[in-house]
């Protein structure tokens, strides 16, 4: 059986109060579903309440309802984990009840040399849950970069059944991120073979990758499929400037043009700019950072009125669980939760439960459940 926290988390690990006008005071329990994983990076979700998780280090395990972690399942490809590489996002196929078909996000090495790159992959999950079968790359970010960090790695499918990923400017390259002919600091949108669709924004222009949905994007962290059906995400700034934006087809984000955010340890970036023509200004932004990781909308009603709608963003900074009040498609109040534990928050999703599933990014780390009382 699950083990409870023995503290209540939310503010103080307590209890939230909803802020509708006479709604009663509401109970948010946080209890443990799993311990024992190794910096885990995403979560999905499998039949009979059991869990897929990822850990960075190149590991995908079935957590069972019970909280029982399984031996690694096998079947994956070599992994360049080092640094914020590893494995990491992993989402099932919406029609998964039926393909069991699995994309997985992960740090794919360069054959033959050190160089490294975001790469996706499609796989269906055996019957008894313990291999990937008919594995293979659909996506290998180009190029390749010596590099241990922002590989980005946020998978969303799409409405109509495409596959949005978000990839970082891979720290050192982000000037990339302005130029067409990469996929450095780029949304991609590809089919779920790995093909090019034909809507793209960029196809048929000479010198820029078909794949390519929109770019200026520094390191998103976190993406997911807003209750509008259009898809949301968020980006880590340098030091100051994390960005939520919607990426639109062909926009500029600006990245490292524009930014709310400056060098680390300070000094403007470029010409300073927050503002330029011709580049999108961001849904919302952070001064200081938080450093965002995973990002979900809650479509349920299972927290009351004044929940459902949110949006919810972990800090992997200062440790706690952000919940987002939207007004016109707009952030209007921000509530910080899970404050008191202090733990890196690197994944949240809504599950088919409606409740809301968190992960902690530790050595330790946990699967949590945040249930209504």
């Amino acid at each position: 059986m699950n083990v409870k926290y023995k503290r209540l988390l939310l503010l103080g690990w307590l209890a939230v109060g909803f802020a509708g006008a006479g709604s009663a005071l509401a109970q948010v329990q946080v209890e443990r579903v799993a311990a024992g994983l190794e910096h885990p990076w995403a979560v999905a979700f499998l039949p009979a309440q059991r869990f897929l998780v990822t850990e960075r280090a190149g590991r995908l395990r079935v957590v069972g309802a019970d909280g029982h972690i399984g031996a690694p399942v096998t079947g994956l490809p070599a992994i360049a984990a080092g640094g914020q590489g590893g494995l990491l996002d992993v989402v099932t196929d919406s029609a998964f009840a039926s393909n069991r078909t699995v994309y997985v996000c992960f740090s794919e090495p360069e054959a033959g040399g050190s160089g490294n790159s975001t790469a996706v992959l499609r796989a269906t999950l055996s019957g008894d849950a313990t291999r990937l079968e008919n594995v293979r790359v659909i996506f290998s970010q180009r190029p390749k970069v010596a590099s241990r960090a922002h590989f980005g790695c946020r998978i969303v499918e799409a409405l109509d059944g495409t596959l949005f990923v978000t990839l970082g400017d891979r720290f050192s390259r982000k000037e990339d991120a302005q130029k067409l002919d990469n996929h450095l600091g780029k949304v991609v949108r590809i089919q779920k073979d790995g093909a090019v669709p034909a809507d793209n924004p960029f196809v048929g222009r000479a010198g820029a990758l078909p794949e390519i949905w929109s770019y200026g994007h520094r390191n998103g962290q976190g993406a997911t499929l807003g209750p509008d059906g259009r898809v949301w995400m968020h980006e880590h700034g340098p030091q100051g400037g994390d960005e939520i934006n919607v990426p639109q087809a062909g926009g500029n984000y600006g990245w490292p043009v524009v930014t709310y955010g400056e060098n680390y340890g300070g000094g403007k970036i470029g010409d300073g700019l927050t503002v330029k023509a011709g580049m999108a200004q961001p849904l919302h932004y952070w001064v200081p950072s938080i450093a965002p990781s995973g990002m979900a909308f809650l479509t349920s009603d299972r927290y009351g009125p004044a929940w459902k709608g949110s949006l919810f963003v972990g800090s992997l900074k200062f440790g706690y669980l952000d919940r987002l009040d939207l007004k016109d498609g707009k952030v209007v109040a921000e509530h910080k939760l899970l404050e008191d534990g202090r733990a890196r928050i690197r994944d949240v999703r809504q599950g088919p439960d409606g409740l809301l599933y968190v992960l902690t990014d530790e050595s330790d780390g946990k699967l949590l459940r945040l249930r209504p009382q």
